[in-house]
């Protein structure tokens, strides 16, 4: 079959759980072609070359590191002409000689725009949707209630015409809406295939900084030793090492934490709990699917979720680390084959 697949730019978890899927759909003798944009695109181009076509995808403007609301629509509207023209350049460059029977779309909304207009099914597999067609069974504190009903807006009209939806989750909340229903989270192969312990270091993992002390607070709990990856460079600050991003070292460190610190990004929190780690999370101001996630490791009691990286409080966290871990052991994964088995059958229905 052939499949037309979007993966958008912000964040680079939505990559690397597509590459997962569509290495699959590869295996399985699907012809796949993927839109994408930035680093994304970099990062799917390095993995699947000419298959990879490049488009100009939606982005989040950040103040201070976090999200301003204003800066990115201001922004967007400012680039959406711009996005428009080159998008239906690069589809009509695309189709002429590819004509999909399917779309599959990770939260990219131009895939969605296509199927929409050309009458082509769509399933989407991302966990945004939770936000929209679940009920969220916590408390949303009063702060965030503006940014929910924002989020819930754009998950809305971002991917809104799928004929499935798929959500890639670690928790389960009442699904409210139709032709909706959970699959695990997607773990990538270097995750399953690694060899969990529990070393005496903890792991911080930092895309976005929300605070400029980071260092200087970490180095506050001189007894402890931090692993901190994000800032991309390689550097010893007595108990806090920075170190240069590596797959291979990554994962390893990763794997043998006793812990690990970071903000809420979904594949980084699923890898997380798939490994059995406690994690201490301090969701990006702003960014509510963050806050869902961070919230929901500490309403599961795999964790904690902070407003920053503070010292008492990661003190606390580590105290507890034996009640996350008795937590997290009733944790199960079925190493992606749930998702994998339910797409072959939507896929397999178009066909007939």
């Amino acid at each position: 079959m052939k499949i037309l697949y979007g993966v958008p730019s912000e964040g680079m978890g939505h990559a690397t759980r597509s590459k997962v899927v569509i290495e699959y759909l590869l295996k399985q003798n699907h012809d796949v072609q993927i839109v994408s944009s930035d680093r994304a695109f970099l990062y799917l181009q390095n993995h699947f070359g000419k298959r990879v076509h490049q488009i100009e995808g939606f982005h989040l403007a950040y103040e201070k590191a976090i999200v301003s609301v204003g800066a990115t629509v201001l922004a967007n509207l400012k680039s959406l002409p711009r996005q428009l023209s080159t998008n239906f350049k690069r589809y009509q460059e695309i189709l002429s000689a590819f004509h999909p029977e399917y779309i599959i779309s990770d939260f990219e909304s131009f895939t969605d725009f296509y199927a929409r207009l050309h009458r082509i099914p769509c399933v989407s597999i991302d966990n945004m949707q939770v936000i929209d067609r679940a009920r969220l069974d916590f408390e949303i504190p009063r702060q965030e209630r503006g940014n929910h009903l924002l989020a819930k807006q754009i998950i809305k009209n971002k991917v809104g015409s799928a004929k499935h939806y798929l959500i890639t989750s670690f928790f389960f909340p009442e699904i409210k809406k139709k032709h909706t229903e959970y699959v695990y989270p997607i773990i990538r192969k270097e995750i399953i295939d690694a060899k969990p312990a529990d070393d005496e270091h903890i792991v911080v993992y930092q895309t976005s900084s929300t605070q400029d002390d980071l260092i200087e607070r970490l180095q506050t709990l001189p007894r402890e030793r931090f692993l901190v990856y994000g800032f991309n460079k390689e550097e010893s600050h007595g108990n806090v090492q920075l170190k240069k991003f590596s797959e291979t070292t990554f994962v390893e460190h990763f794997a043998s934490a006793k812990a690990v610190l970071s903000n809420g990004g979904f594949s980084f929190l699923s890898e997380a709990v798939y490994l059995k780690k406690p994690t201490y999370s301090v969701p990006i101001q702003n960014q509510f699917e963050q806050f869902v996630n961070a919230s929901y490791i500490n309403k599961l009691g795999y964790g904690m979720i902070a407003q920053q990286f503070d010292p008492q409080a990661i003190k606390s966290f580590l105290y507890d680390l034996p009640s996350y871990r008795e937590s997290l052991r009733s944790f199960t994964h079925d190493h992606n084959q749930t998702l994998f088995a339910r797409l072959n059958q939507i896929l397999q229905a178009k066909e007939k």
